[in-house]
């Protein structure tokens, strides 16, 4: 039988920590990428150890998923770790990297305006970053037909919320980019989609101002008046890798409980 792995690019925390967790339950081996320092490292030294009871094998990089050097390190990394089996697949890639800037475009002191370089660092961390990995996994043949791509989205990149506009931007391009990566690997055999999760209570959005706004608004949408779960998400994750489903590809699958349709 073919072992499965999966990268997880953000994988310590909210999203990405749920689907590690979902997938090693399913017997997916985890390769994990995320950026902690001393202070949550006893955290993440715990998920590890989780991990690794349900029998399968781990190696989390804590490094800067974004960082060109760091990332030819770990691909390197992963082509040894797969040498040593055989019939070895990357079979899941997750994009779940949530780091950017949260400032105004105008404001009434320049000072308090995000700038060129938050901007451009925001793009390249949380969408330029999803294709570098891609490529990288592609050209060294570590995922091969049957392989899933998931970029995490959310409704800010098609809506329009206060602090958010550079991380709206670059969750409307990873969409962007998603759907070129569907194009692209269609003939290949591995799909590409984005999952738009609903209003979820995660360390990510717990940075941006004015979060229980955006919390309270989710509740009354939402049909079951809660927000949505992490591990909602990795149940539809590890249902979807396993099936014969490439032909669902190119999307933005909402994961919300029906919040995205509901208007006040």
């Amino acid at each position: 039988m073919t072992k499965n792995y999966a990268l997880i690019l953000g994988s310590s925390s909210g999203f990405g920590k749920a689907i590690a967790q979902a997938l090693a339950n399913d017997g997916v081996n985890i390769l994990g990428v995320h950026l902690d320092r001393a202070t949550t490292k006893p955290d993440v030294d715990k998920l590890v150890e989780e991990l690794k009871s349900t029998g399968v094998d781990v190696h989390f990089f804590n490094v800067n998923a974004a960082d060109p050097q760091r990332r030819a390190e770990i691909i390197s990394q992963i082509e040894e770790i797969f040498s040593k089996e055989k019939d070895v697949t990357l079979r899941i890639l997750v994009h779940s990297l949530a780091f950017g800037t949260l400032k105004p475009f105008i404001a009434e002191n320049p000072a308090d305006e995000i700038n060129q370089k938050q901007i451009e660092m925001t793009q390249d961390v949380m969408a330029n970053s999803l294709i570098y990995w891609t490529q990288d996994v592609i050209n060294k043949k570590l995922m091969v037909r049957g392989g899933k791509i998931y970029g995490m989205t959310s409704s800010g990149g098609s809506r329009q919320i206060e602090f958010y506009g550079a991380v709206s931007a670059a969750k409307a391009c990873l969409e962007s980019f998603i759907r070129q990566l569907a194009m692209e690997l269609g003939s290949m055999g591995i799909a590409a989609n984005s999952i738009r999760a609903g209003v979820t209570d995660t360390p990510a959005l717990s940075k941006i101002p004015k979060s229980k706004n955006i919390v309270d608004n989710a509740i009354q949408r939402n049909p079951e008046h809660r927000l949505t779960k992490p591990e909602e998400v990795a149940a539809f994750i590890v249902d979807n890798y396993k099936n014969d489903s490439h032909w669902m590809t190119g999307n933005v699958i909402n994961l919300d409980g029906g919040e995205s349709v509901v208007e006040l």
